[in-house]
């Protein structure tokens, strides 16, 4: 028997990414006019936590666009060129934005440092007002982005940009008070290391998770040990070969396996049935439901004759 694909649901529909560009579109206008507002503050004031929510911010509003942008190319369909679309554009759209993150986070620490041994006169009251003017608009785009978060890569590297961002603007506030009221300027360098350490952990995090997923590890949650275990549990399954899972994108994990089961099997039907229970398995048994499998049902001989086959 040849190979058996479980498309329940379908490729289409598994995983079927939501469309969030509005929800993109207000959180990018949000965070542009953020930019503006706090570049024109870091100017006037010369602080660095200032600047570096600047440059954070500016990651955020270009994030955004390359979110928005994804978010529009993932809804586009498959085709037989493209069979998955372009659902993995959302991976490689949080990869980017977490790699810009990481250098942003760098180079605040490495600033702030600078700093702490030279701190410069920065305005706390000018510095004040641009802080508030930052955490307000943070906090209306992480309202608008709150909702999707979960859904997928691009919206949770999306949220997580404004909500730092946000943090940011918190630190750059505390920052002006501690100088207005204590004349203490190291706080302006603190507050830039303060930004730094949100940044910096999340961005690794996510760097990760998405290199991950472009690297086709095996889903998260997912004990593959365990899988080839349960489908040898089958009855009249000998042996379980090429067994690999990935992940296409969010919600979307896939699987493929040789399925080596009695020669018998083919002349008394049992092969059609040890496929559904096998497909069943894989896509009810363990914590990451794989409803998209393709499992190829051999004999023992096509198995032995079969080169660069995988053993597990």
């Amino acid at each position: 028997m040849g190979a058996g694909h479980d498309h329940t649901p379908s490729a289409e529909d598994a995983g079927r990414p939501g469309d969030f560009r509005r929800k993109l579109a207000i959180a990018f206008g949000i965070t542009a006019l953020i930019v503006l507002a706090q570049a024109t503050g870091a100017w006037l004031t010369g602080s660095l936590a200032l600047l570096t929510d600047t440059a954070h911010a500016l990651t955020d509003a270009s994030g955004l666009l390359v979110a928005l942008v994804a978010g529009t190319l993932m809804l586009r369909p498959p085709s037989s060129r493209r069979t998955w679309g372009f659902r993995r554009i959302e991976v490689m759209a949080a990869l980017g934005q977490a790699a810009i993150l990481l250098l942003v986070g760098a180079y605040t620490a490495v600033e702030g440092i600078r700093r702490l041994f030279a701190p410069p006169e920065v305005p706390a009251q000018e510095l004040l007002v641009f802080g508030v003017i930052g955490l307000v608009a943070n906090l209306t785009a992480i309202a608008v982005l709150a909702s999707g978060r979960s859904a997928n890569f691009n919206m949770r590297a999306a949220f997580l940009e404004v909500l730092n961002d946000a943090l940011g603007s918190v630190g750059v506030i505390v920052a002006a008070i501690v100088m207005a009221t204590t004349g203490y300027l190291r706080a302006d360098a603190i507050a830039g290391l303060f930004i730094a350490a949100l940044i910096l952990p999340r961005a690794i995090k996510l760097l990760r998770e998405t290199s991950s997923v472009l690297m086709e590890f095996t889903p998260k949650g997912l004990d593959l040990a365990a899988v080839h275990e349960h489908m040898l549990s089958v009855e009249h399954v000998r042996e379980v070969h090429d067994l690999h899972a990935s992940t296409v994108a969010t919600g979307l994990p896939t699987l493929t396996a040789h399925v080596v089961v009695e020669e018998e099997c083919f002349a008394d039907g049992h092969a059609a049935e040890v496929l559904a229970q096998v497909k069943e398995c894989v896509a009810e048994h363990f914590d990451v439901a794989i409803h998209h499998s393709t499992i190829q049902i051999e004999t023992p001989t096509i198995s032995e004759e079969e080169p660069g086959s995988v053993k597990h």
